[in-house]
């Protein structure tokens, strides 16, 4: 066995991890990015509250589409998870297939923002209507953008991946663990953005 197929074979042993520290470091730059990415959505959710207590602020009523978006997302999620899974368990047809549906939900999920963007500007509700909708569009606007940012480096993983599933197994994971960080994300936007009224936000900030 010469050099090249004995570490091959080491990789697959080892359930497709890297021989070096680029997996460790990959993973520790991707849990600094979350977190400065969490602390970028907690500011605009905290923003979005204060200016949800203002009088001017209005509740919009939020696009059916968002509840299709999330399900999409979720699956997304599932199927990287379900992906990573399957290229450690030496699975490579079934990860490139899963691997390929994380990645076309999250364009679906994309298109069919925009789909409720559509549907918003088509009854008169745009950003500047009121701070209701313009947190609206901001909001998910710089979602979609990190949604975009994990698609680039999706498609990376899946032309990295495509050969040897397995020995590119981390990347993966590191996709699954963005997509599970996005899916959060969203949900905590989806929820403050339906929930928090000008009435809910008064009672956060005690304005009576």
């Amino acid at each position: 066995m010469n050099a090249s197929a004995a570490l091959r074979a080491g990789v697959a042993r080892r359930g497709g991890r890297p021989p070096d520290t680029r997996a460790s470091a990959a993973g520790i730059g991707l849990w600094v990015f979350m977190g400065v990415a969490t602390a970028l959505f907690s500011l605009f959710v905290t923003a979005y509250v204060m200016r949800m207590n203002g009088s001017d602020a209005v509740a919009i009523p939020l696009p059916w589409q968002l509840w299709l978006s999330s399900a999409l997302l979720a699956i997304g999620s599932v199927a990287l998870q379900r992906a990573t899974t399957a290229a450690r368990g030496a699975e490579p047809a079934r990860a490139r297939r899963l691997l390929w549906a994380g990645g076309l939900c999250a364009l679906a999920f994309l298109a069919v923002q925009l789909w409720a963007w559509q549907a918003l500007t088509s009854t008169q509700v745009t950003p500047a209507g009121n701070p209701g909708a313009a947190f609206f569009y901001l909001l998910t606007a710089m979602h979609g953008l990190h949604v975009m940012g994990g698609l680039a480096a999706w498609a990376w993983t899946v032309h990295a991946a495509w050969p040897d599933p397995a020995a590119a197994a981390w990347r993966i994971a590191l996709c699954a663990r963005y997509w599970h960080f996005l899916l959060a994300v969203w949900g905590v936007l989806f929820a403050l953005l339906g929930w928090v009224t000008p009435e809910v936000a008064r009672a956060i900030c005690g304005t009576p």
